[in-house]
């Protein structure tokens, strides 16, 4: 099973994503995890990584790609993950469904948690209220002001995606301003839904899929019947039917209007034209239609 959570800052993605993992046994692949890990083993793509985050540059799409690329191979991603904070772009989605079908792989659900974001300013406010009531350290994000920059930057970058991947028909939406246990239970009986497994099927025989052989016999001429090199054909007829029997008798009685009458005197033609060849006579002239029309007065 292969997902995408979408959704803005602060929608509960990554509580339903935790959830998923460990009923499902996938993976959660977090692109900021997975781009501090490649850094530290001192991959390849790692280390190119490495350079451009030391000058304070974005990572190109291409390197963001072929690190989840690298962490979707290893075996414990082979059961099916969940990518966190990818694709966060239209172009990101191109390159992330390229890398796909490059896998023989797809994506069997895209689940779009929709927030209303005056609602969810609401909620972060009073989280952040409880918690320092209770003396709980707060995130740097636990802020209403950060949280509405996020959410401009959401609106702007990844709110495409909703409309690129419901063109694929892929995309799922649940209301994520529901407790957090009825949006758990949304999510399952989506996943459960008949759209979700035929799509998972799909991907399955795509990923299988092998390239058809060339077909072995070319197309035969026609005429020829199914026989081997240098041996001839031999054809045979159906026998007719007692009705089809009826039907070629009657065709053959039924000729044409006129057909009688010219078969009749055709004999008689040829007939009068080897008399005149035997006593050497000559045909008269043939009058021509005008000659046929004067009649003599």
């Amino acid at each position: 099973m292969r997902l995408i959570l979408l959704g803005p800052p602060g929608a509960g993605k990554g509580t339903q994503a935790q959830r998923l993992v460990a009923k499902h046994g996938l993976v959660q692949l977090s692109t900021g995890d997975m781009l501090r890990a490649a850094v530290n083993a001192g991959t390849a793509v790692g280390l190119r990584a490495k350079d451009i985050m030391a000058r304070g540059e974005l990572v190109p799409d291409e390197i963001v790609v072929a690190i989840v690329s690298d962490r979707i191979d290893e075996p414990d991603a082979h059961k099916g993950f969940i990518l966190d904070g990818f694709p966060r772009t239209v172009p990101q989605a191109h390159a992330l469904d390229r890398m796909l079908r490059g896998k023989g792989l797809g994506l069997d659900a895209v689940i779009e948690l929709k927030v209303n974001e005056g609602m969810l300013l609401d909620r972060i406010e009073k989280r952040i209220a409880e918690m320092k009531a209770r003396g709980e350290p707060l995130r740097p994000d636990d802020n209403p002001d950060v949280l509405r920059r996020r959410l401009l930057a959401y609106r702007d970058q990844t709110a495409p995606l909703v409309a690129y991947y419901q063109l694929q028909s892929v995309l799922r939406s649940i209301d994520g301003m529901a407790p957090i246990p009825e949006v758990a239970g949304a999510i399952d009986r989506l996943l459960l839904a008949p759209s979700t497994k035929n799509q998972s099927a799909k991907n399955q025989s795509v990923k299988g899929q092998v390239q058809a052989p060339a077909k072995a016999a070319a197309k035969k001429p026609a005429g020829a019947s199914g026989g081997g090199a240098g041996v001839p054909s031999v054809t045979t007829k159906a026998k007719p039917t007692a009705g089809q029997g009826k039907k070629n008798k009657a065709k053959q009685g039924t000729k044409p209007a006129g057909a009688g009458s010219a078969a009749r005197k055709a004999p008689k033609r040829k007939a009068k034209s080897s008399a005149r060849a035997a006593s050497g006579r000559k045909a008269p002239p043939r009058k021509t239609r005008q000659q046929r029309l004067t009649k003599p007065r």
